[in-house]
This record gives structure tokens, sequence and C-alpha cells, in this order.
């Protein structure tokens, strides 16, 4: 079968431009912490014992912030529109980016990282959420596609700015490069299927509708598990890069920013691939089971692999974010299972809920490490992921060329 070349009018095409470079500036922010996280934590005078400890710290009070911004952000874009939520989003996370280069402890640096989580969780959903309502049904995936491939790219321009500045000037950038882009904003408009809800008394944006009754509430959950095993990857795999280089005896050195880098472009390249494939499948889940299958494989040469060089292992970490680039079908996926006056809880919840599930990936990880070595650790820690969504993909329904224009009933 042969992919429809899709057409967008004008109108489609700012916002295809306004999401992407928004995403981009998230996945700038939200990669940077890993890049940036040792010398700024010596810089603020944590001992290199415990600099691991506080780094997971740090990170995980941020994806505690997304967590709780998926849901605030997410209600909100039902309540009052979806793109009020992106000229919100983008003030908080930028302002906290520039905040955080001024940071003079690591409890100062915990509240902001936790800000800046709740501020960049609104973000993506509320893009995704815009084309999705906004595009005709056979082509979203594209845009979909355009804006998660072009975000993915702001981790390869946070690693190149960590690598030439000092970790202050790293998030003042962040901050600045989302302030600029509010001007950009002003070419954004409101779905009309949301606008069409306003003669309209259903009710919106009932996060806890999702759980009323065990059909919704198994959709729902499916579509959280299926996103595990990226952000197993990248919250294991590659932000402990060093260590694992280390246990597996890598010649050379290896560095979280080198190996961030390499793994966003590898997502940045898997979305592309992902994204066309599932338009000529005419299917999203054929295409992320393949990614999972694929995404077995990499993780057991990652793991397994005989003693290598640095390059070698950094191109690894490429083949890992190729093997989880599924991550815009993956949102594409929960922005179409739900209905319009739920859709932002839902598109802005899911991805968000799954960044946050790297809280109990890593403590996970760290529980076992004292009785497994790092290897065997997260062998065990990525088979579970990786288990759960191999059973959500087969359970949850093919969406593609879906109709969005309907309410779910409360």
């Amino acid at each position: 079968m042969k992919a429809d070349i899709p057409s967008f009018n004008r109108k489609q095409a700012m916002l295809i431009v306004v999401a992407a470079l928004g995403y981009f500036v998230d996945i700038y922010d939200l990669i940077l912490f890993n890049i940036v996280k040792k010398p700024s934590l010596i810089a603020l005078g944590v001992t290199n014992e415990a600099l691991e400890d506080t780094g997971i710290l740090l990170f995980n009070m941020q994806m505690i912030g997304m967590l709780l911004g998926g849901l605030i952000w997410g209600i909100a874009g039902d309540r009052k529109g979806r793109v009020r939520v992106l000229f919100g989003s983008i003030i908080m996370y930028s302002l906290a980016n520039i905040a955080n280069g001024f940071v003079q402890n690591v409890g100062q640096y915990a509240i902001i990282r936790l800000i800046a989580g709740i501020g960049l969780a609104g973000e993506l959903g509320a893009g995704i959420t815009l084309i999705s309502e906004t595009m005709h049904r056979e082509y979203r995936g594209y845009g979909t596609m355009i804006v998660v491939t072009f975000g993915a790219l702001g981790a390869v321009l946070a690693a190149n700015v960590a690598d030439k500045f000092d970790w202050q000037v790293a998030y003042f950038t962040g901050g600045g490069l989302g302030l600029a882009l509010l001007a950009l904003r002003l070419g954004t408009f409101e779905s009309g299927m949301y606008t069409g809800m306003n003669n309209s008394s259903i009710k919106r944006g009932n996060f806890l509708s999702l759980f009323s009754n065990s059909k919704n509430a198994f959709r729902y959950i499916y579509c959280i598990l299926i996103g595990l095993p990226i952000w197993f990857v990248v919250g294991v795999l590659v932000a402990l890069s060093e260590t694992f280089a280390d246990v597996l005896h890598v010649q050379g050195e290896v560095r979280v920013s080198q190996a961030v880098m390499y793994c966003y472009l590898g997502l940045s390249v898997g979305d592309v691939i992902s994204g066309l494939m599932s338009q000529l499948l005419r299917s999203r889940k054929k295409v992320v089971l393949s990614y999972l299958i694929f995404a077995v494989l990499i993780i057991l040469l990652y793991l397994f692999s005989p003693v290598v060089n640095s390059s070698i292992f950094y191109f690894y970490c490429f083949l890992l974010g190729a093997a989880t680039g599924y991550w815009a079908l993956f949102v594409t996926i929960a922005s179409e299972q739900f209905g319009t006056n739920i859709r932002s809880t839902v598109t802005n919840t899911v991805p968000n809920f799954v960044r946050g599930a790297v809280v109990p990936i890593t403590l996970s990880y760290k529980s076992l490490v004292p009785f497994l070595t790092p290897v065997y650790a997260a062998l065990l820690v990525g088979s579970v992921c990786l288990l759960l969504a191999f059973t959500a993909i087969f359970r949850i329904s093919e969406t593609f060329g879906a109709d969005l224009d309907y309410y779910e009933t409360m």
C-alpha cells in the first residue's frame, strides 16, 4: 500500500510549526538536567559519593512535577481551551529555567525542578490535541510525527550548549528560547471541535470519569503502559550511561551528555520511520508492536555485548533511541482514544504519567542494585516495562483514521 501525501493549509502548517518549536524547547529543558546534573551538583558542593543519589532525587522531582502538571494542564485544556494551555505552560517552564540558573543549594534546585516539571507537562499534550482535532483524520499522524521528530532534536541542542557553556548559561538559554516562542503563539488558533462545545452543557475535563467504568479505566491504563519502555531507556539506560559503561568495561570516556544526544538522535529517526510506517500500514498498533520487538533486541545488545569502545557504545545509545522512537504514535494513540470533552486531559496526563513512572522505575532499579549487578537490575526492570507494554498494545483498539468529533458521556 502507498501512503497518501498530506496537504496542510496555512493555519494547520503554522500550528504544526509552533507545536514543533514548543516541543523542541520542552525537550531541551526536560533533558538538560541529566546533561548538566554532574557539573551543577559539584558546583553546589555535592560530594562524589552523593552525586548519583542526589541526581536521581532531583530528576524524580522534575518527573513528579510533570505528573502533577499533566493533571493541571490537561483539565485546563478541556475546560479553558488548548491554546491557553500552550501559553501558560511555556511561560511557567521558561521562567523556571531562568530561575534554575540562580539556585544556591540542592533544596532550591529541587523546588525549581518541580515547578519546571509542572510547566513542561502542558506543551506536548496541548499541541498534539490541537493537531489531532484540526487536521484530516487520515493525515493527523503526519502532523504529530513532525512535532515529535523535530522536538526530539532539542536534546541535541541541549547537549551542545552544555558542552560549550557552563550549566547556568545552559539553563538561561532554555528559558530565553521559551520566552522567544511566545510571539509565535499568536499564530495559533483554537480547534473547531473544542469551540463546538461552547454551546453544549457537556461536562469537560473530569479526570475521575476515566475510572467511571472498567472499560474506560483499562483503556486509559493501556495508553500509559505502552510508553513505559521509552522512559525506562531514557531514565535508566541512558541517564545512567556512565555507570553502565563502567560496569561493562567500555574502553574510552563515556559522557551522559553525549549518550543523551545520540539517544535522542535515534528517537528522532525512529519517530520519522514509525510515523511513515503508520501511514503506510494504516495502523498504529502494528508499528508499535514491531518497535517493542526491536527494543527487546537492542536492550539485550546494550547490556550483554562484549567489551566495546565508547564510539560503539554511543551507537548503541542511538539504537536504543531508534528502537523506542514511537513516542509520536504513543501520544497520538492516547489522543485518539477518547472524546473531545476529555481529550486534552488524556493527551496531557498519559505522556506525563509515563514520564512520572520514571520515579518507580528508577527506584526499583536502585532497590535491586544491592542484590543484583546494575546490568541484571536493569534487565529485570526493563523486562517488566516491556511485558506491560506488549500486553497493552494487544488489548487497545486501533485508532488510525478514527472520527474524533464526539463526546464521552460522564
